[in-house]
């Protein structure tokens, strides 16, 4: 079976309400769940690719001083 997490991820948080993105990664970090991290990378990739390059490296600085 060939699943398309990416496709099915923004399928189904198309539309989503301030309170439902932010309900849907605090209960992917709650439950400390391996599936659910597709799903947080998926997140990620589209706060990324949406961020002119200034945002981008915040992002980026952000991950490496809470990596060290």
């Amino acid at each position: 079976m060939n699943i398309d997490i990416r496709r099915a991820v923004l399928q189904n948080m198309n539309q989503s309400s301030f309170e439902d993105v932010q309900s849907t990664i605090q209960d992917a970090i709650s439950t400390a769940e391996e599936k659910t991290l597709p799903g947080l990378g998926v997140l990620f990739e589209v706060l990324y690719n949406s961020s002119d390059n200034t945002g981008k490296q915040e992002i980026v600085n952000k991950l490496v001083k809470s990596l060290q």
